[in-house]
């Protein structure tokens, strides 16, 4: 007697003992049979085990309902419906944990993504949460394998850190200080000298810096890991904590960057794309049918498997802010007044811009560099001056997609010690607080670049979910960290 999950199962050859282990999604009686359908996680599909009436005594079938765990053991035979071509012939059956149908809340029946936030320890039983799941692990597989088939290395830089990367001051504080009664210093303020680390630290909202350091000893590395944002936001596309991949690559120029970032997510969607076709094939429809609800204006003239074919199957457009702007400018939403931002140069871009020259101009995905000074990161190269652009601009980065905008954000980072000492005086950050990255300047210093990745912005994108909250496990945002 063989155990193999579900998705094997579907694939075997009838005319074996098998048992199937997992949890009932449906259980349907007529005159002459009972039907249960059991899924385990292995797969979107679930397997019919089928009994013929009278079979199975009234305290077990009244024990198998929605939600219960079970083992079903029986012949494999080819199944007599549609939809799949074996069931289990059931001979025995074990009951793990029975599920009271009068409290279980995932009852076979369409829920709200707002329900099913409120239950989370549960919805990855249902089918949509089981298969963004599944596309999850594909894509943290391939980001993996990407990088280690091309010579990078995988480093852990460090979750608590004294520096702010971003230089965004929206950060968690990591203290074990008495909240209640800190030790104060002489002008009143909380003596962080006192503190485990003896100093004030917080959770970090990038690997970059330290990745950085990485890089300039090993040539290429990447950081896959958790990071997290003190933003009171409530948008669908921002999450409090959240998972970032951040290459980073000695002797990297921009042009080696850009090439980089546009191998890399084709390579991933594309093994999404050949590894997940049932989960994709069924969000898709999820998706044609949610599209239906809305006004016509706003449905998506892609379905979900053309959105990530053009990505795979284009070339990336490339061309500087400054020429993005023009084109805004000139457009005619911008002539009308359609956007609701205005265009003009100096301004960060906002999602509606970005998806423009993707959706309607380029028709193709799109990597803006030379963005100006002012807007981008102190530790990003500055370009020299040019008659081209109307103020100066740094070696920045954004790749677009559709109906998303931004996805990736990188740079060629600053090498020139000087340079890089002015401009973090200039936005106020003291040489001393990161006298280590400065070292990397004095000590060596190398033409280097890289880029950063919000995973769940990745997944978002791929499974075609609208809340980011949707595609991570147990989500953390503003008064929410229940599970």
């Amino acid at each position: 007697m063989s155990y193999l999950p579900v998705k094997q199962l579907l694939q075997t050859e009838p005319g074996q003992t098998v048992t199937v282990k997992g949890w009932v999604r449906t259980k349907r009686e007529s005159k002459n049979a009972v039907f249960v359908a059991i899924n385990d996680g292995s797969t979107i599909h679930t397997i019919q085990a089928v009994a013929e009436a009278g079979f199975l005594p009234d305290e077990t079938l009244r024990l198998i309902t929605t939600g219960a765990c079970v083992a079903i053991t029986g012949e494999l035979v080819p199944s007599q419906g549609a939809g799949q071509a074996v069931e289990v012939q059931i001979a025995d059956v074990h009951i793990y944990g029975p599920a009271d149908p009068e409290k279980y809340p995932l009852q076979p029946k369409r829920h709200s993504l707002e329900f099913l936030r409120e239950i989370a320890h549960l919805r990855p039983r249902t089918n949509t949460f089981s298969a963004i799941l599944r596309i999850r692990h594909a894509l943290a597989f391939a980001v993996h394998k990407y990088y280690n088939d091309n010579g990078f290395f995988y480093l852990n830089t460090p979750i608590i850190t004294a520096s702010d990367a971003e230089g965004a001051g929206e950060m968690f504080r990591v203290s074990t200080l008495d909240p209640l009664n800190p030790p104060k210093t002489e002008d009143g303020k909380v003596d962080y000298s006192q503190d485990f680390f003896g100093r004030e630290t917080n959770l970090t909202v990038s690997g970059q810096l330290e990745g950085e350091l990485g890089a300039l000893a090993l040539g290429k590395i990447y950081t896959f890991g958790p990071t997290f944002r003190a933003e009171n936001s409530n948008t669908t596309r921002h999450l409090a904590e959240f998972w970032m991949i951040e290459p980073e690559m000695a002797f990297f120029e921009l042009e080696d960057n850009m090439n980089l970032a546009e191998d890399f997510v084709k390579t991933v969607i594309r093994y999404a794309l050949d590894n997940c076709a049932d989960d994709l094939a069924f969000l898709e429809n999820r998706l044609k049918e949610e599209e239906k609800t809305k006004k016509k204006e706003e449905q998506s003239e892609m379905t979900l498997t053309e959105k990530l074919r053009f990505v795979v199957d284009n070339d990336f457009e490339r061309l500087t802010y400054t020429e993005a702007v023009e084109i805004l400018r000139n457009s005619k939403p911008a002539k009308k007044g359609q956007f609701q931002y205005e265009v003009s140069w100096g301004i960060d871009l906002q999602s509606e811009h970005e998806r423009y020259l993707v959706e309607k101009h380029f028709k193709k995905p799109v990597i803006l560099t030379n963005y100006p000074r002012a807007i981008k990161s102190f530790y990003m190269k500055q370009d020299d001056e040019s008659a081209a652009a109307p103020g100066p601009t740094v070696r920045a980065m954004d790749v677009l997609f559709p109906g998303i905008g931004e996805i990736i954000g990188g740079s060629q980072r600053e090498d020139n010690l000087e340079k890089l000492t002015t401009r973090m005086a200039e936005v106020g950050i003291a040489d001393e607080a990161i006298w280590w990255y400065l070292d990397t300047r004095r000590f060596g210093s190398a033409p280097h670049s890289g880029f950063g990745l919000g995973f769940e912005r990745l997944v978002l994108f791929v499974s075609g979910m609208s809340n980011i909250r949707d595609v991570i496990p147990f989500p953390r945002a503003p008064k929410s960290a229940e599970f």
